[in-house]
């Protein structure tokens, strides 16, 4: 479980202040996910600080962020340099941070069960040996009430991406794979559609809050876009925020961004 997605969070959630476009660019494909967490944070807590357990993360992207607005976060993750880049990170921004070696099997020992307000998993399913199992880990630490925020490929949009680039037999056989792969030579492990998500959380004992489409337009978006438009990368963190809960739209997303809660 590693860092592999970045955000564009500066001081909060949300906070694009993109100048340039590729900041922008980055900001339209995560804009959706902060969007979707800042109202999140907001309904679960009381004004007080929330013990947020980030299951992947990497060197700190979103975690800092989330530190940075008072919250105790913990983020459990197997790679030791992701660990010690997360360290510089939460000390360049003078917060807290802790670190755990880890995987989503070791968080029952971690944690006690129902310890954690809200549980991110981004961008770790796809990874894992079995995410069932890796989901009912991660509900066991969440309190009734609690959240969880999933960040999933979609399989959908890899077969449109795929039949884009011209790999037509590619795209055909992603959609009819069950992990939602083209082939040995695909570098994803699993990719998800949005039914075998809510499947898998309903399996898991969560209820289904939202489905947000991450990245709809953003992946598709050709370079020549940029040309000669200063607004365009604000233009089209506006247009990814319009598009994530569209219902035609949300199934062409490159991810999926799911909030459930337990209890």
């Amino acid at each position: 479980m590693t860092d592999r997605t970045s955000t564009t969070a500066t001081g909060g959630l949300g906070a694009s202040g993109a100048t340039g476009p590729a900041r922008a660019a980055n900001a339209a494909r995560t804009a959706v996910v902060w969007e979707a967490l800042t109202a999140l944070l907001a309904r679960l807590g009381d004004g007080g600080p929330l013990e947020i357990v980030d299951a992947g993360g990497g060197t700190g992207g979103v975690a800092v962020p989330l530190a940075e607005l008072g919250h105790r976060v913990t983020v459990v993750e197997p790679s030791p340099d992701s660990l010690a880049a997360l360290e510089r990170r939460a000390a360049e921004q003078d917060v807290t941070v802790r670190g755990v070696q880890g995987e989503t099997g070791d968080l029952a020992s971690l944690f006690a069960p129902g310890s954690a307000d809200l549980v991110l998993v981004h961008n770790v399913l796809e990874y894992v040996e079995d995410p069932a199992t890796a989901l009912r880990d991660v509900v066991g630490v969440v309190r009734e009430g609690g959240a969880v925020s999933l960040l999933v490929t979609n399989a959908v949009a890899g077969a449109l991406h795929r039949a884009l680039s011209g790999h037509l037999t590619d795209a055909r056989r992603l959609l009819d794979a069950p992990e939602g792969r083209w082939g040995e030579g695909d570098p994803m492990p699993r990719r998800f559609t949005r039914r075998r998500i809510l499947e898998l959380i309903g399996e898991a004992g969560l209820s289904q809050e939202s489905v947000r489409g991450v990245r709809v337009f953003a992946d598709l978006v050709p370079g020549q876009a940029w040309e000669g438009d200063a607004h365009a990368g604000q233009h089209l963190v506006e247009l990814e925020k319009a598009a994530a809960e569209h219902p035609e739209l949300v199934g062409m997303a490159t991810q999926l961004h799911v909030v459930a809660h337990r209890g």
